[in-house]
């Protein structure tokens, strides 16, 4: 498992990184450059969507096809959460009979339903955990 974590940069700015060195500026949205929280978990959805569909359409439209998952939804303030998240994989299907379309659907929404990690994750609920360790040295 790949080790994560963010750095805080600034009031409400951090760098998220992994331990193989990738990096992703986050914070609020009043600040340029970077992303939301909630932003990256709808940018996880969408891609964890397009890599799960990935085998299956190349399969049926060829190595180079191209695609766009665009993925959107509100935020409740009230309750603080996203009560719907709304995923539309745009793709070129127009070499595709009637019948050829309608199983790239079904085939595209059973991997993604299947082996789409972040998707199962939204759609299941998940147990979180969180504490707060002291760096210092010092005994609490």
């Amino acid at each position: 498992m790949t080790e994560l974590w963010v750095d805080r940069t600034g009031a409400r700015r951090y760098t998220g990184r992994s331990a193989r060195g990738a990096q992703v500026l986050v914070g609020s949205e009043d600040v340029d450059g970077v992303f939301t929280p909630g932003e990256l978990m709808k940018i996880a959805l969408a891609a964890c969507s397009g890599m799960a569909s990935d085998l299956p359409l190349t399969r049926r439209l060829g190595d180079d096809y191209q695609a766009t998952v665009r993925v959107s939804g509100a935020a409740d303030r009230e309750q603080e959460r996203y009560p719907l998240l709304q995923e539309t994989l745009e793709i070129d299907l127009s070499g595709l009979s009637d019948t050829e379309k309608a199983r790239v659907r079904t085939v595209v929404e059973r991997a993604i339903d299947q082996v789409c990690t972040v998707g199962r994750t939204l759609k299941s609920g998940t147990t979180v955990t969180f504490e707060v360790a002291d760096v210092s040295g010092n005994p609490a």
